[in-house]
């Protein structure tokens, strides 16, 4: 959920406009509401304003309407008493007696091998078996061999994963989502919009082929279409922290599905094409430099930075400073020089990682 806030503070939710939001979703017949412990908080270090504004706004019959879906803070988790602590900590802030999806949030690998060891997936049993939670899933931040194992590791629900035209390669990709739908596993794809940025950053050559191809349907139009026409998907998140956004995204849900054509499929790649040959650091994230003696995950901070030029994302850098651990950070490089052999494109890699940290850590 991105609501509108006061101020530009992220703290401070606009409660009057967004509860008329929530309700108007409702009523037109949105059931499904996707918040987390952190969220609209100074940091993720602690619980935010989201959970207990929702609690509020589905106040006077509106809760038995929807669905919740929130997650437990895998970053936060020191022990197998922590989790049952934030778990009953979230039902009080949301004011109810179960919550109907509970994802554990953003796995990679580092955080899925700590919940592991600490006994996560008997905690979800136990916590399912006590109806605390309804369905169990997870939401997903790293490379699709991890995704598959986490996929056979429990008997999920639901699984989270970010999807979208430019994505069909990132993170669990195309092959994770039909792996976890292959599996029995609905999937909800979030960033569909990739954070505004396939609205708002989109380069205006990579506009002009969308324009040409359907003149009425518009950016947003585009990446809901794309996402709605693939059965593999089962939810589509999307976050809306203004009434015009939501207005937008009822009126295109709520009108038959447009045919998807083989023209508006060439010009969908002609754009992605304009924006791939705006990155800056021409990874193709094969993998041979790794792993780093340090642990830096050094596909990954080229893609961030690949993300902040493409689309002109300001985002990148909170998904470098907050997603990536430490050790994977581009700053851990010591620029030892091991990995720049190995790359077959020839990237001059210790002195990129110089530069990643040097834009995304500002």
């Amino acid at each position: 959920m991105r609501l509108p806030v006061i101020g530009n503070d992220n703290s401070r939710i606009d409660e009057a406009h967004a509860t008329k939001m929530v309700h108007h979703a409702i009523d037109h017949g949105i059931n499904y509401f996707d918040t987390a412990y952190p969220y609209h908080g100074f940091d993720f270090s602690k619980g935010g304003a989201s959970e207990p504004f929702l609690a509020k706004a589905l106040k006077n019959g509106y809760r038995e309407r929807v669905h919740i879906a929130t997650k437990l803070p895998s970053w936060l988790i020191h022990s197998r008493e922590d989790m049952d602590r934030i778990l009953d900590e979230q039902l009080k802030r949301l004011e109810t007696d179960a919550i109907d999806f509970y994802l554990l949030h953003g796995l990679d690998a580092s955080n899925w091998k700590n919940l592991s060891q600490m006994g996560v997936l008997e905690f979800l049993t136990g916590a399912l078996k006590a109806g605390k939670i309804r369905f169990a899933g997870f939401s997903f931040h790293d490379e699709t061999g991890l995704f598959k194992e986490i996929v056979d590791a429990y008997d999920w629900t639901f699984c989270q994963i970010q999807y979208n035209y430019m994505d069909e390669e990132y993170q669990a990709g195309r092959e994770g989502l039909l792996y976890a739908a292959e599996k029995g596993l609905a999937v909800v794809a979030m960033e569909p919009l990739r954070g505004g940025t396939l609205v708002n950053g989109l380069p205006p050559s990579a506009r002009e082929f969308l324009e040409r191809a359907a003149p009425g349907r518009t950016a947003v139009g585009w990446a809901l279409e794309w996402l709605w026409k693939r059965p593999e998907v089962t939810v589509v998140l999307s976050g809306m922290s203004h009434m015009d956004h939501l207005m937008e995204n009822l009126q295109l849900a709520g009108k038959s599905p447009e045919q998807w054509s083989a023209r508006d499929e060439e010009a969908l790649q002609m754009a992605v094409k304009v924006i791939r040959n705006l990155k800056q650091v021409d990874c193709t994230a094969c993998g041979y430099c790794l792993p780093c003696p340090e642990g830096v995950n050094i596909p990954r901070n080229f893609a961030l930075l690949n993300d902040y030029y493409m689309l002109h994302d300001p985002a990148a850098k909170l998904r470098y400073q907050r997603l990536l651990s430490e050790t994977a950070r581009a700053s851990s490089c010591i620029q030892c020089g091991e990995c720049e052999p190995k790359c077959p494109q020839g990237i001059p890699i210790p002195e990129e990682l110089e530069r990643v940290d040097e834009i995304l850590r500002a």
